[in-house]
């Protein structure tokens, strides 16, 4: 699935667009892999996951950082995935 991921806060990075490998989950990190299907951007493990009601926008703070996850195109993902 097609995904935008920003990071939050102070210092807010770039955007970084890609797929995303496996969906967000609480204790593991977040994969994007970038359209050239040679560089990955890994966060580090997910310790709380947000989800905007009604929206594919989700609030993820790591072990050093918060971002926001966009769902651009692709099958949306499951809560029951998110909430482990």
């Amino acid at each position: 699935m097609e995904v935008v991921l920003r990071k939050v806060g102070r210092k807010p990075g770039r955007a970084v667009i890609g797929r995303l490998l496996r969906p967000p989950r609480k204790g593991s990190v977040v994969v994007i892999e970038f359209p050239d299907g040679l560089h990955e951007y890994v966060t580090t493990p997910v310790k709380r996951i947000l989800r905007i009601c009604g929206r594919e926008i989700y609030y993820l703070q790591t072990a050093n950082s918060r971002y926001r996850l966009e769902v651009r195109s692709g099958e949306s993902v499951p809560a029951e995935k998110l909430a482990r």
